[in-house]
């Protein structure tokens, strides 16, 4: 309420019950400009009391017996801002100093001017004038203070508000901060396994192409040991030296193997393979293996889809896991062999797909972070120097890649490691193991004209010596060139042997063409590892480097026959 709003509704309450004295002190109090009212007793005059009242005009005989309790309440009860204030008419004795019970009203009141009997009626009017001018002043101190609390209520609006918009601002910017931090920790995961990846990518060429090298000179270092057998004398000492030689020579190529595994290029043959029959194909031989002291538990559900696998290279890879395993409890313990089916969205290491999961868990000494990082490089160990070449875990590695799976490894120092090997649900029904069949006749007892193509003169001169010895006539050729001229030129050939990598043109290349001079032409492709072209025009068979007599003997035998 503004001021000039409180001054048009202010009124004043008039009780005086004698005689005339309500009319003439209404009719005095309108001089002045003020409404008034008359109330009939005490209590009609606290029913009309309210914040509009400018003053209250009471004679000394309406309160002198009256019980004032009502009215004294309600003055108790008034807002801060408001003192009511009373004109008191007295007869003679005026105000307290000279009429003891005034004392009494004025406690009663609070805010009361005396007025006596008899009084000029302008004494009244101006008493009433003064009375309501602080009437008027105590509710222009109403309305400030209601400003000022509006005032205040929308401060505190505002304040509420901003406060709420800073909260949340800031959980905004919380919010904004912990997704960057995310971010970054995530980007730097991901460059750090890029790192990593990429590193072994590298390894990886740098070993597969070390070990296709090596390949090459195991070959003729075999080739020629097995000639060097046949042709010395019996001797021996002789003989022992030659077998400690093969015996290296085939430690190296069970070593350029697993190299070959990491850099994901050997020939592998898979097929839908059960592998929970597969791992208690092997229950007798890993109990040998791990001893008496290592507990093995197997958890091997009926009824799992095969997977997607080279069952020899699988079965290596398991006794390699246990192997560590075992090496990781030197004072015994537990082994827990576990297959299951596992439905996987897309990951890192994995497209989205089914899966059957290999797990071989221990309880051994477990592996540090920094050791575990490392535990899938090529030659990383932490055995013993003679003890193990660090190849295992690298191997099984590059297996898994190869067949579009993943090994994961998960290990805590004291706690034990667990290795996982995942590989995808085959499409058909798994295929029983079978031992490789005994080819047909001896071969020498054919004599065959054969063409072997290789690049390399120590490859080359080996080969054809181990041909020769068999009985057959051999062809060499150094190229795939001129081993088209040799076709070209009509000579009777029975077998064409080529080496895969070559220069100028590769073995594969060289058999589509020599295929379409001489269609029917048997064709036998030697290779050091798997990179092969995933589609060719011919499907050819194969033999790895390094290669012995036998298996040259073997294929020969079922290709020509």
């Amino acid at each position: 309420m503004n001021g000039g709003a409180a001054v048009q509704s202010l009124r004043a309450l008039v009780l005086a019950p004698h005689g005339r004295d309500a009319a003439v002190a209404i009719s005095l109090i309108e001089q002045a400009g003020i409404a008034s009212r008359a109330c009939r007793d005490l209590g009609g005059l606290v029913e009309a009391l309210d914040d509009d009242t400018a003053f209250v005009f009471i004679t000394e005989e309406a309160i002198r017996t009256a019980d004032l309790k009502p009215l004294t309440t309600w003055l108790a009860s008034q807002p801060a801002w408001s003192d009511l204030p009373f004109v008191l008419v007295t007869h003679h004795g005026g105000g307290p100093e000279r009429n003891p019970i005034a004392g009494r009203w004025l406690e009663a009141l609070g805010n009361v001017s005396f007025i006596e009997r008899p009084f000029h009626p302008m004494t009244l009017i101006s008493l009433v004038r003064a009375t309501v001018a602080g009437r008027r002043r105590q509710l222009e101190t109403r309305s400030l203070l209601e400003h000022l609390r509006q005032s205040e209520l929308g401060l505190q609006r505002a304040n509420d508000e901003l406060e709420r918009r800073v909260e949340e601002r800031t959980a905004e910017l919380q919010h904004a901060h912990d997704e960057l931090l995310a971010q970054i920790a995530e980007r730097a995961r991901t460059e750090e396994q890029l790192r990593q990846l990429q590193k072994l990518e590298s390894i990886g060429q740098l070993t597969g192409g070390v070990a296709h090298d090596f390949n090459n000179l195991l070959t003729a270092v075999l080739g020629n040991l097995e000639l060097l057998r046949k042709r010395l004398p019996p001797n021996p000492g002789i003989d022992r030296l030659i077998e400690g030689a093969t015996q290296g020579a085939q430690r190296g190529a069970a070593l350029t193997q697993r190299l070959l595994a990491f850099a994901r290029r050997q020939a592998l043959q898979p097929k839908p393979t059960d592998f929970a029959e597969l791992v208690r194909g092997m229950g007798d031989l890993l109990r040998r293996s791990l001893g008496p002291s290592i507990a093995i538990e197997f958890d091997l559900p009926a009824g799992l889809p095969p997977a997607l696998a080279d069952q020899n290279q699988i079965e290596l890879a398991l006794l390699n896991l246990a192997v560590n395993a075992r090496d990781a409890m030197p004072d015994g313990g537990r082994l827990v062999i576990a297959v299951s089916l596992e439905r996987v969205p897309a990951a890192r290491d994995l497209a989205a797909g089914d899966y059957v999961r290999l797990s071989v868990s221990d309880t051994g000494s477990g592996m540090d972070a920094q050791t575990l990082g490392r535990a899938i490089e090529p030659f990383f160990s932490t055995k013993e120097v003679g003890k193990g070449t660090g190849l295992g875990l690298s191997m099984i590695h590059g297996l898994a890649l190869q067949l579009k799976g993943a090994l994961r490894l998960h290990s805590e120092v004291g706690r034990g490691t667990r290795a996982e090997l995942w590989l995808p649900v085959a499409d058909g029904k798994a295929v029983a193991a079978t031992a490789d069949a005994e080819l047909g006749a001896d071969p020498g007892k054919r004599r065959l004209k054969l063409l072997f193509v290789d690049d390399d003169f120590l490859i080359s001169l080996s080969t054809a010596a181990l041909l020769e010895d068999l009985g057959h006539e051999v062809v060499k050729a150094a190229s795939g060139a001129a081993a088209l001229e040799v076709l070209e030129s009509g000579k009777p050939i029975d077998l064409m042997i080529t080496d895969y990598a070559m220069p100028g043109m590769t073995g594969v290349q060289l058999a589509e063409a020599a295929r379409r001079l001489r269609p029917g032409l048997p064709i036998l492709l030697a290779t050091g590892y798997a990179d092969l072209p995933a589609r060719t025009r011919i499907d050819l068979p194969r033999l790895s480097k390094p290669y012995q007599q036998k298996q040259l003997a073997e294929r020969i035998t079922a290709l020509v026959g």
